[in-house]
């Protein structure tokens, strides 16, 4: 899961920042406003946690320009406890805000339960041109591929096998039925070499390369498998 963390006190980001990557969380951090929205698109964020004061953009103004385009949950991280700023977060697109001085744990615990609740919300619409599964990421769309929530470069072969693989997970794909889809030409056997050429450099970037791979299983004499 990536976290974005926006807040103009260096101490309180840096904190938040050991406390959500304790938790296995990827945390991209910023000090100010400046170059977060047009860096979004690059950092595919799960959940926002913005400070409300901040000298440049405030939250609020960040919040709204968010909410255009994504509708991840935002938790708001504020000094201000009138009921009137709390109000306003929430009614312009935040889902959340806790108050200054606050216990990371008592953050931690709320970030679990927006990441809870929006996955439970959103688990019933289905992007057929993506597939989320044992930390696997891929978008057809966007021709992206993360693994463990690190972005994987691939070209564009190996995208399509990967593809293809994660679209038939649980199912032996076989070597013929693997080359028609990726090459849309007739395979034969010879093009055993090429399929395996392009297995052997996805598992290399994947860094799935042991004697017994995690992730593409070889079926000898049938072809290749990804299980769910």
């Amino acid at each position: 899961m990536n976290i974005l963390v926006v807040d103009d006190e260096k101490e309180i980001a840096d904190l938040i920042e050991i406390y959500l990557k304790n938790e296995n969380y990827k945390v991209y951090k910023y000090y100010s406003s400046k170059n977060v929205l047009e860096n979004l698109k690059e950092m595919h964020i799960d959940l926002a946690i913005l400070d409300i004061m901040m000298p440049d953009i405030d939250g609020f103004s960040l919040c709204k320009n968010i909410r255009k385009t994504y509708n991840f949950p935002i938790i708001f991280v504020t000094a201000k406890v009138e009921d009137i700023d709390k109000i306003s977060g929430l009614t312009i697109g935040a889902d959340d805000y806790i108050t200054k001085p606050f216990e990371p744990l008592e953050l931690l615990a709320r970030v679990k339960a927006q990441l809870r609740r929006y996955k439970k919300y959103n688990q019933n619409i289905i992007d057929e041109n993506v597939i989320d599964f044992r930390n696997i990421l891929i978008n057809q769309n966007t021709h992206e591929f993360y693994l463990n929530n690190e972005k994987i470069e691939l070209t564009p072969i190996e995208f399509k096998i990967i593809w293809y693989l994660c679209l038939n997970r649980g199912k032996v794909v076989k070597m013929e039925d693997l080359f028609s889809y990726v090459w849309q030409t007739k395979y034969l056997e010879k093009d055993n070499n090429t399929i395996m050429v392009h297995i052997r450099h996805l598992r290399e970037k994947m860094n799935d390369i042991s004697k017994k791979p995690k992730y593409i299983i070889t079926v000898w004499g049938v072809g290749y498998k990804i299980e769910k």
